[in-house]
């Protein structure tokens, strides 16, 4: 909002100090970090009184994990500092009148409301039992149906694929090397030479570590007939569905211990807007021979207001944990990372940037799976870790959580610099 009232401003011919500012990108990038800080850091310790109040505390089911029953009581839903630290700096800002942001606002909106739904669900299956008497036990049927979470990041996957696919604002420049007298070429002086452009709308991936980094989803329907091509945009909004689906879940999964889901996914959100910085910028698009997309620096913005979320919020969630971010904050936070990993054409990256996310959901398929086929083939089922997911099985082998989740980041860090390589390691 800011953003466009100070080009209002300009448009009346309005000039004061530090009017031109909200016209540098980088300039709203640092406000919009420092804005989520202070937005997490005043506000979250008076929401943290406020849940507390309210009684939303954490039930903790006794799993033999050190320092477990310490956490009861520790309020949860903490997930609405971050959802408050993300979407105010945005709308303050980034431009509003770009596909991208107004995307990524309904995204985080519509899986907030989600998880707020399931964790609510859970504290007042809390307070019944409370009032009946008896004790309560937290289980799989006292928050949101199973089947509603997974149609709700179905409805998201839907809409974020269908405006990747058929709005028209979503479209990539492709460098031109024919006549440039054409009107549909766009000439641009890049470092010091003219260039020709022009658009393109192609569902396309990029592919890392490979020269001819580029791959078409249509290429996926070659084996049948040509007439089958025009739907490309089915396989397309599955996949979408299946990686904002697969992601967000994985995200959940991860929220386990203080600071782990938040501290991963700050680092994944700075990757993430390092890759929509230079896409959106044809400069740095250019020297990097990667594609570039018109107005999606604006999610660095974005990016930007979720890191500074996630740092604020670890303040409060570092060991030991002052808030627990609930479903309210991971199924948000997952369900952006894998949305944005697909406007920015790096889908294929996220087991590589994701890797902390995709272990731990990748520990609990194992282990489920295998202790099912071995119920059934000896009577008796057997695990490949002493408990899942991943970071329990290294609690229960004495580790300290703070040990846990450190190490944890540290190999999050390692991800995210193998990502960047990916840059210009082709």
């Amino acid at each position: 909002m800011l953003y466009h009232l100070f080009e209002w401003f300009k448009q009346q011919g309005i000039n004061f100090p530090g009017r031109q500012l909200m016209e540098f990108q980088t300039f709203r990038v640092m406000m919009a970090v420092l804005l989520a800080l202070i937005i997490t850091l005043v506000y979250g310790k008076k929401l943290i009184n406020l849940l507390s109040a309210k009684l939303v505390g954490e039930t903790v089911r006794d799993l033999g994990l050190a320092g477990e029953q310490a956490k009861k009581g520790t309020p949860t839903m903490g997930g609405i500092i971050i959802i408050m630290g993300i979407l105010v700096p945005t709308l303050l800002f980034a431009r509003l009148n770009t596909v991208y942001v107004l995307l990524m606002l309904a995204c985080t909106i519509w899986l907030g409301i989600i998880g707020f739904i399931d964790d609510y669900l859970k504290l007042r299956s809390k307070r019944l039992a409370q009032e009946k008497g008896v004790a309560y036990k937290k289980g799989d049927k006292d928050g949101l149906a199973g089947w509603f979470k997974i149609f709700g990041q179905v409805g998201i996957g839907i809409l974020v694929g269908s405006v990747l696919y058929f709005n028209s604002n979503v479209k990539i420049w492709r460098e031109y090397t024919g006549n440039p007298s054409k009107p549909e070429v766009i000439t641009k002086m890049v470092n010091g030479k003219a260039k020709y452009f022009v658009e393109s709308k192609e569902p396309i991936t990029t592919i890392p570590f490979v020269k001819n980094h580029e791959f078409n989803y249509s290429k996926l329907l070659a084996w049948l007939p040509e007439s089958f091509q025009q739907y490309t945009w089915v396989l397309y909004i599955l996949v979408v569905i299946f990686i904002i689906t697969a992601v967000s879940n994985a995200s959940n999964i991860t929220d386990g211990l203080d600071g782990l889901a938040s501290g991963t996914s700050a680092l994944i959100g700075v990757l993430l807007g390092i890759f929509a910085y230079a896409s959106g910028n044809l400069y740095f698009a250019d020297y990097l021979n990667i594609m570039y997309i018109p107005n999606l620096g604006e999610l660095s913005i974005f990016l930007a207001a979720m890191i500074g979320a996630c740092v604020g919020f670890m303040w409060y969630n570092s060991y030991p944990a002052q808030v627990f971010m609930g479903d309210t904050g991971s199924l948000t936070l997952g369900g952006i990372i894998a949305a944005i990993s697909i406007i920015v054409h790096k889908e294929l990256l996220i087991p590589i940037f994701c890797g902390v996310f995709f272990v731990e959901i990748l520990s609990v398929s194992l282990q489920v799976t295998y202790f099912k086929y071995t119920k059934k083939k000896y009577g008796e089922g057997r695990r490949i870790f002493l408990m899942s997911p991943l970071h329990h099985h290294f609690q229960k082998k004495g580790y300290h959580e703070a040990k846990i989740v450190t190490r944890f980041w540290i190999i999050q860090v390692m991800l995210v610099v193998i990502c960047l390589v990916t840059l210009k390691l082709r």
